[in-house]
């Protein structure tokens, strides 16, 4: 049995943000409209937290509808007649440290088992050096624990950690006390604070200097305004969705509206890299939060390398990256994730343990794991810990087919995303069977050949050479990009302008494709381009014009109906993911990178290229691959079901005849269509 997915899914909205935008309206002066909060479990608590200073905070409602929050300033806030239950929420506690440290009254912050065995002293520490008095109630660091606010000093402290809560719990603690405060962190953290504050007027900056960054809030102002918020959907919920698709065997899912913060989504490059696509689409700012929605299709993933530096970008996303590395190819090895072992469970424990329970392979590090990929089946009991990411990344896998995973817990979902279970079942389902005597509809000319393959892997030749052999026709997909970055140049439109082209625009560049036989000609401005369009002026900026979303949907139907009858052979990046997902036969070519190099000298003329031109080569191709696998639209990417040739030890004709050898077998010895 195979698992489809299809249809779209609105995630919850972003838990870090909710808690934010909740206690910032409290402390505003004025009515605040929200709308989108999450209404799980965690961000509840905040609520309640700030109901019993003294804030008027509704409900949050199940389906994210508007709420009114009316702030009264924070002098208003007045000492809880209990202990403040921050449940097993960390962000509450620790943030709501920093805006009670400026505040003339003593709260306790007590939390459930889990967040009584987290450690505070991270927060603790520079709130005290700001003035703040804490005292312990509990075991060392951890809580119940009182804090007692009043007049604080400036402060400008260097965190031994990139952390989000650490930082914003200083930069409140500013905003609480009025003074000016500073943090400086080896890598930038999320800044969802710093965006809340800067959209209500706070002269925030974020610096990157030296080997870290500066985070500063130098007059922090007498009173904050109201908000007007829509959050954005939490990209950290929306991991397991797109694990889902690209674990799938077919179809598509559309997750709707959420947020791409590029300190949130350091998953998708690291899914990029894995063999994985996001397509991020209408990409817009709401409450200074950028906002898109993504598209994600089934992928064959392979392992990779997560170090310490990406690791603040995807630290909520490693329970579901270790359970895509469970079904990848290879070994992934994820290290600089100490920060897990704190979470609401032992991270990295509790994976590693739950990937061997059901069968998997996965060892512990000190700061980290290694997952070894597999496809056999799956089958055992996960122990959450009361962890909602565990949860839910085990849920994924309990999803595929073959697998017999079981949740021991899986109301602890509740937390970030109510309704979890239900959307996972309404979105993936068993794959139809092929009907007799189906499978794909028979093109009239032939099948569709789709060659992907990096930058100097050779091929647009090895595609050009394969179509003259079978009798096809040629389709370069490079050409088309080609001949807009040379119809741009020449109508000197700018390339800092090129994001912003509207399809009229495109249209007016006069870019024509013109059948001619074994391929197409491309024509600008009624004039053969054919030359132009490899000038080294274009190579310089193609790249650029590929990325432009316009671009793409001026292309996409263009290129489409000209494999509508079949009997093609097309290349370029993306063009068996995205353009000719159905194409009957795909092929990935890979290449040693100096072999790739060499070969690329020897085409610009260079027939004897010495060391020193391959290394520098080596470097740019390299520099190139990132740049191409990592980008947002048309990115390179190996189709799940592709044929994967290595041409590092083939001259070319030998290349061209593996291609034409897996073209005649996937149509049949007589040439007619294979229907599995």
């Amino acid at each position: 049995m195979k698992l489809r997915v299809s249809g779209e899914v609105t995630v919850p909205g972003d838990k870090s943000i909710t808690h934010r935008a909740l206690m910032l309206a409290a402390a505003a002066e004025g009515t605040s409209r929200l709308a989108g909060l999450l209404p799980g479990a965690d961000c509840r608590s905040t609520a309640g937290v700030l109901r019993s200073l003294g804030c008027e905070v509704p409900e949050l409602p199940p389906d994210g509808a508007e709420i009114h929050v009316r702030g009264r300033g924070l002098d208003a806030w007045r000492a809880p007649d209990g202990v403040l239950d921050c449940g097993n929420s960390g962000t509450t506690a620790r943030l709501m440290m920093g805006l009670l440290a400026g505040r003339q009254l003593c709260a306790t912050l007590d939390g459930d088992a889990s967040l009584r065995g987290r450690p505070m002293r991270r927060v603790t520490d520079p709130l005290s050096a700001m003035g703040a008095r804490f005292r312990e109630a509990g075991a060392e660091g951890r809580l119940p624990l009182e804090v007692c606010g009043g007049s604080l000093r400036a402060i400008d402290y260097g965190s031994p950690r990139a952390s989000a809560q650490i930082k914003s719990a200083v930069l409140l603690a500013g905003v609480s006390g009025r003074v000016p405060v500073t943090v400086r962190e080896p890598l930038l953290s999320r800044d969802h604070t710093e965006r809340l504050l800067l959209g209500a007027g706070m002269a925030v900056e974020t610096v990157e200097e030296g080997e870290g960054w500066r985070v500063s809030l130098p007059a922090p102002g007498a009173a904050l305004p109201a908000l007007d918020l829509r959050v954005p959907g939490d990209p950290s919920s929306a991991a397991f969705f797109l694990a889902l698709a690209l674990l799938a065997d077919e179809g598509e899912l559309l997750l709707r509206g959420v947020g791409t913060n590029p300190t949130r989504t350091g998953l998708f490059r690291v899914l990029a890299r894995m063999g994985g696509f996001v397509e991020i689409h209408g990409e817009h700012l709401s409450g200074g939060e950028p906002v898109a929605d993504l598209l994600v299709r089934p992928a064959a993933l392979h392992a990779t390398e997560v170090t310490g530096e990406e690791i603040p970008a995807l630290i909520d996303e490693i329970p579901v990256l270790a359970a895509l590395a469970a079904r990848a190819e290879g070994e992934t090895r994820i290290t600089g994730a100490s920060e897990l072992r704190v979470k609401e469970s032992d991270r990295i424990t509790a994976l590693v343990e739950n990937l061997r329970a059901v069968g998997g392979e996965a060892e512990e590090l000190p700061d980290g794991l290694v997952v070894r990929g597999s496809g056999r089946p799956l089958k055992g009991e996960v122990r959450t810990h009361g962890d909602h990411r565990i949860a839910m990344a085990f849920g994924i896998l309990a999803a595929l087919p073959g697998n017999d995973v079981r949740v021991d817990d899986p109301g602890c979902v509740e937390v970030s995303f109510p309704g979890f279970w239900e959307v996972l079942r309404r979105v993936a389902e068993p794959a139809p069977a092929p009907s007799a005597g189906g499978g794909r509809r028979a093109r009239p000319d032939g099948i569709i050949v789709a060659i992907d393959g990096p930058a100097g892997s050779g091929k647009s030749s090895t595609a050009k050479a394969a179509a003259a052999a079978l009798g096809y026709r040629h389709l370069d997909s490079g050409a088309f990009y080609r001949a807009l970055t040379y119809a741009a140049l020449r109508a000197g439109i700018p390339p800092e302008r090129w994001a912003d082209l509207t399809p009229a625009e495109l249209e007016g560049l006069g870019v024509v494709p013109e059948p001619v036989a074994g391929g197409y000609r491309m024509r600008v401005g009624g004039e053969d381009a054919s030359e132009e369009i490899r000038s080294p002026e274009v190579n310089a900026h193609v790249s650029r014009m590929a990325a432009v979303p316009a671009v793409r949907e001026w292309l996409l139907d263009a290129l489409r109906q000209a494999g509508g009858c079949g009997g093609l052979v097309a290349d370029g990046r993306d063009i068996g993911t995205v353009v000719f997902p159905d194409a009957e036969l795909k092929v990935f070519l890979v290449c040693d990178l100096r072999e790739r190099a060499r070969r690329r000298l020897m085409e610009q003329g260079i027939e004897a290229p010495d060391g020193r031109q391959v290394d520098a080569e080596v470097e740019r191709l390299a520099s190139r691959d990132e740049q191409d696998s990592t980008r947002a639209v048309a990115p390179l990417l190996r189709a799940h079901d592709a044929d994967l040739l290595d041409t590092t030890g083939l001259d070319f004709r030998a290349q061209v005849d593996a291609v034409v050898r897996l073209a005649r077998r996937r149509a049949g010895v007589d040439g007619s269509q294979e229907t599995a």
